[in-house]
């Protein structure tokens, strides 16, 4: 059975752009995201990984390290960080870890079924999908995605799964359909009236079980 939410995240060593690294110390007091890649010198992926660079500046605001993953050693995957930044005018920065046998990748359940894809296994193992994890300082599962290989990942919704993550941590609430860091929230289900009257004043109630509320931060 694969990993479900609220699970901890497992815990690995592995060998990365930036060194050989222990999971959870890694982590230390931080959020993470960990996405996955089927192989370096893919053309989706070269983007993606182009797209999470960039963002590099929204993540570390979040307190978010980002680590990416593919199953090509370290020197395939110093050439491929070159083109990266050639392609997207970035300068990637952040590590990616070196999972030739796919042992991070079958930890987290991120092989690919040969009924979904015949063509998708190599020495037997089927290719690593294009996962991503987003993980707490507690070291939780907060979130899973997964990605078909035709589809490149927004990865601004990742940032806004994060920002309703640490929102609804800090304050009794949840956010709706299509939310933006800004925009009403709901205030959570668990909280009564009168609770709600107190730490949302004014708030507006749309149904019994739905009311909404902006916020000041």
């Amino acid at each position: 059975m694969g990993l479900r939410l609220g699970d901890t995240a497992p815990d690995f060593q592995a060998q990365t752009t930036k060194g050989d690294i222990q999971f959870h110390p890694w982590i230390g007091d931080s959020w993470a995201v960990l996405f996955s890649h089927p192989a370096d010198f893919t053309p989706v992926c070269t983007t993606e990984l182009g797209a999470v660079a960039r963002l590099a500046p929204e993540f570390a605001k979040r307190n978010v390290k980002v680590i990416g993953l593919s199953t090509n050693d370290l020197k395939d995957h110093a050439t491929w960080v070159d083109d990266i930044n050639e392609v997207n005018q970035v300068d990637l920065q952040f590590p990616i870890i070196a999972d030739v046998n796919r042992q991070v990748a079958a930890l987290y359940d991120m092989l690919d079924s040969e009924k979904h894809d015949p063509t998708n296994v190599q020495n037997g193992i089927p290719f690593t999908v294009r996962s991503v994890f987003i993980i707490d300082p507690q070291k939780s599962v907060r979130l899973i995605l997964t990605y078909p290989a035709s589809c490149g990942r927004n990865f601004d919704e990742i940032l806004r799964c994060i920002d309703s993550l640490q929102l609804s941590d800090r304050r009794p609430i949840t956010t709706p359909a299509d939310w933006q860091p800004g925009d009403d929230v709901i205030i959570h289900p668990g909280v009564s009236d009168t609770e709600a009257s107190k730490l949302f004043p004014g708030y507006k109630t749309h149904k019994p079980y739905l009311r909404t509320t902006p916020l000041d931060e």
